[in-house]
């Protein structure tokens, strides 16, 4: 009784999980939010002015106190949609990725985003001599649809992976050829105990990613480095698509800063919203690590195909999440 128990409520906490990202997200629920968060955000920025002329001036304390109202702003800004917490926190329901693993790629994608619009702010006045209104333009017009995108193939990449594994589920549950069992049996599993096949002419005799005896080479990679490579071209991935949208209240203050000759003080401050912003995309991805590996945990781990069948429908719905959610910021800012 306690596994169909544990499935509901698993169930349930996801469904609502869901369906309270597509109200915030997609119907217009984070509205009140977004609206708080903007307000915030301009007080920021007026805070941030205050804080470079005080800088400009050699106030005591200047530089500490700009760098924590940037972080404030990074913070405050991050309330709103397209810095990537919905393709984290999507990413941390659908794979089994650990904490540590998902908190770094948290700060890492944030980081990026800084680091982008540094690389904008300084290629725009420096080659091009771009102003203010190309610059948020740039930002906005061009990067900010090209991130979109990428989020959405990225939950597409997700969900078609889950949708792949759970049609193979049911290609492996299927009776082959109607024999018996145990025959079954051996065929799906028998390959874990030794590995016997034809290559080069010659027998092999050896588990994967194992050195051959018989050619003294390995015939491919184990499952483990397979899964290592995959997870760091999806981390890779991640990071490039948040980072692709420049935050335009950081284009905002390199701008400023490179007028009043501090710019090295504007540096600085892009990278204190980043960890702003990181510090929302972490609770983001705490609370995706938390109903995966909280709720979902006991479900997972029975084993069996019954849990890899719902670990795949997680996958699925996390994919459809992003997808959804990001094709339709993806519609807006066209």
């Amino acid at each position: 009784m306690a596994r169909p128990i544990l499935t509901a409520l698993g169930a349930v906490t996801l469904l609502g999980v869901l369906g309270l990202a597509l109200w915030l997200w997609g119907f217009g629920g984070a509205d009140p939010l977004l609206r708080a968060a903007a307000e915030a955000q301009r007080e920021a920025q007026n805070a941030m002015a205050q804080g470079l002329r005080a800088l400009k001036a050699g106030a005591p304390g200047a530089w500490w106190s700009l760098m924590g109202v940037c972080f404030a702003y990074g913070f405050f800004h991050a309330a709103g949609p397209g810095h990537g917490k919905l393709v984290i926190g999507g990413y941390g329901l659908g794979r089994a990725v650990t904490l540590w693993r998902l908190s770094g790629l948290a700060v890492a994608s944030s980081l990026a985003q800084a680091a982008s619009a540094v690389l904008l702010v300084l290629s725009g006045v420096w080659l091009f001599d771009w102003g203010r209104e190309r610059l948020t333009a740039t930002a906005e017009d061009l990067l900010a649809p090209v991130s979109y995108g990428l989020m959405a193939v990225l939950g597409l990449y997700l969900m078609l992976r889950g949708l792949r594994r759970a049609l193979r589920l049911r290609s492996e549950a299927a009776p082959v050829g109607g024999g018996d069992p145990q025959g079954d049996t051996h065929h799906h599993h028998g390959h874990d105990h030794s590995h016997h096949h034809d290559h080069h002419d010659h027998s092999h005799d050896h588990g994967p990613g194992e050195v051959c005896a018989s050619c003294g080479h390995r015939h491919g990679p184990t499952l483990e480095e397979a899964a290592r490579l995959t997870s760091w071209r999806e981390a890779l991935a991640i990071v490039l698509s948040i980072a692709a949208r420049p935050c335009t209240g950081a284009v905002f203050l390199l701008l400023l800063t490179w007028r009043l000759d501090v710019l090295a003080a504007g540096v600085a401050g892009t990278f204190a919203m980043g960890l702003g912003t990181a510090s929302v995309t972490l609770s983001v991805a705490l609370l995706a690590a938390g109903v995966r590996g909280g709720l979902l945990a006991r479900v997972l781990g029975q084993g069996g195909t019954g849990s890899i069948r719902l670990a795949a429908a997680l996958e699925v719905c996390a994919g459809l999440l992003v997808t959804a959610l990001c094709l339709q910021l993806l519609l807006r800012s066209l």
